[in-house]
């Protein structure tokens, strides 16, 4: 496998309900090579009673890390929760200890193209060495790649950037070819999964997000051709994270979710991008 761009299991995939350790040793047994963690996730770890340097070790213990730092939420408000900002400066703890260089970012609110640019401009100047990648979804107030690259650009910073979902990219009903190489340059990294032919009422299209992904190549959404999409854009990923928040996988069990979603997603990649696995 990749070791330049790993195949992470993102937070989601493996869910909120597990010992960090156990997560670990799922990610390591079906075959990842790195793990991502939401603030909310490494905070679980720390109230089991978990210091940095136990997580560290536990890490080292199972030769896995992790990959992928998520998740900054409400950046764009004038006047942000407590609860919100020390999740922002957690997440840049976060980056500090595992050696992990950007966080993915999203924004339920929705604001004109300018006041984003200029929130997202603040958000890059706290973060600082870090890059901020922003993360279009269907639901929020940056739905799709045009909006998030139109606020990207507009922010005007070196470490403002985008992160591309399949899931997000399909039901904003985008093809392929408006990913263009102007945009490619400003791709810090990308998630895959897939979905059902049929989304979700408009209304509650978050709530399949949320619970009803399906693992990639096993939907009817071509992961392969949106992973193609991203190689031909000569698109280097830091990460390659497979996100598939699904109720019906993950109550397999831990151990059969990541198995699942990682054999998949080494099929697409086969196909798509053999390189990536090779390398």
């Amino acid at each position: 496998m990749s070791k330049k761009n790993p195949i992470t299991i993102s937070s989601w995939t493996l869910g909120d309900q597990c010992r960090f350790e156990d997560r670990v040793i799922a990610a390591k047994e079906a075959g990842y090579e790195g793990i991502g963690l939401r603030a909310e996730t490494y905070v679980d770890a720390l109230n089991e009673g978990l210091h940095d340097e136990d997580i560290l070790a536990i890490l080292e213990k199972h030769d896995m890390k992790v990959t992928e730092v998520e998740y900054i939420v409400q950046w764009a408000e004038e006047h942000r929760s407590y609860e919100q900002k020390y999740k922002e400066q957690m997440c840049f703890h976060m980056c500090g200890l595992f050696g992990v260089g950007h966080i993915n970012c999203g924004l339920m609110e929705n604001y004109s193209v300018e006041y984003t640019a200029q929130k997202l401009k603040e958000l890059c100047q706290r973060a600082g060495k870090y890059i901020i990648g922003v993360e279009p979804m269907p639901y929020s107030g940056i739905p799709d790649l045009k909006k998030g690259y139109d606020v990207v650009k507009a922010s005007g910073c070196d470490n403002a950037m985008l992160i591309l979902d399949t899931w997000h990219w399909v039901r904003a009903d985008q093809p392929y070819d408006i990913l263009t190489e102007e945009i490619a340059k400003k791709v810090i990294s990308i998630q895959i999964n897939d979905a059902y032919e049929r989304p979700y009422a408009k209304t509650i299209l978050r709530d399949e997000s949320m619970h009803d992904r399906l693992a990639p190549g096993t939907g009817a959404k071509d992961t392969a051709g949106f992973v193609k999409m991203i190689k031909d854009a000569g698109i280097d990923p830091k990460v390659v994270g497979v996100e598939v928040i699904s109720d019906e996988i993950l109550s397999r069990g831990l151990r059969e979710a990541a198995a699942h979603t990682f054999d998949n997603t080494k099929k697409v990649l086969e196909e798509a991008w053999p390189e990536m696995i090779e390398g």
